[in-house]
């Protein structure tokens, strides 16, 4: 059973929400917050799968309680936002988030993305992938130090990861086998300190290997 928190400033959409979730058999509610704090706060005491996250929220907005609960816990945060340009997004994805959602996501698409980034992967709209390369060509490129340590090959994995490729899809252009791929993802993991797909896209723009005017070289 996998264990939801529903944070949002809006007690009809939290109440809209949990029912949805409560009605999947595989889903669970285990708690409502009305604000950034409170979310922070529920999510240390139920210690959920994932949490539900407004992106925009009194007292502790969004991006921070987004923060605080993926530095101290190994829970899932899945944002929600009314608008898939909102300029707070970026933020959430660098600050651990692991997916983005409109909050006028139809139904079913919610309940399989809660599901997606309860298992441990990314889901990341091709909206937020071009969010994140403007973001990036309006700033000047960091070093590409913390890539030490990764082989040639992780690299060229990076990138595709961070083009937004599925692994089959990465397996189709490197011409490696899916699990040969899966075990460089993993690697990549581990090596850059990342909780998943989302932040291999982050750092694929932040050390430098995808460039927001070259988006496949090196």
């Amino acid at each position: 059973m996998t264990s939801v928190l529903i944070a949002d400033d809006q007690a009809l959409l939290r109440g809209t929400f949990r029912l949805l979730i409560d009605s999947d058999p595989g889903l669970i509610t285990v708690g409502e917050a009305e604000n950034g704090a409170e979310a922070v706060a529920l999510a240390r005491a139920e210690r959920p799968d994932v949490v539900l996250m407004d992106i925009r929220m009194p007292v502790l907005d969004g991006v921070e309680a987004t923060r605080q609960i993926c530095a101290e816990l190994d829970t899932r945060v899945l944002v929600l936002t009314m608008f898939d340009l909102d300029s707070h997004v970026f933020g959430a994805l660098r600050a651990g988030a692991s997916g983005f959602l409109l909050k006028d996501t139809p139904p079913a698409e919610l309940l399989a993305a809660i599901r997606i980034v309860a298992a441990g992967d990314a889901l990341l709209a091709p909206s937020v992938t071009r969010r994140l390369i403007a973001e990036f060509g309006r700033t000047p490129a960091p070093s590409r130090a913390t890539l030490s340590g990764v082989t040639r090959r992780e690299e060229d994995v990076l990138r595709l990861v961070g083009r937004g490729l599925s692994n089959a899809e990465i397996s189709a252009e490197l011409h490696l086998g899916v699990g040969t791929v899966k075990t460089h993802v993993s690697h990549l993991l581990g090596k850059l300190g990342a909780r998943d797909r989302a932040q291999l896209v982050v750092l694929a723009y932040e050390t430098g290997l995808i460039t927001p005017n070259r988006p496949g070289s090196p």
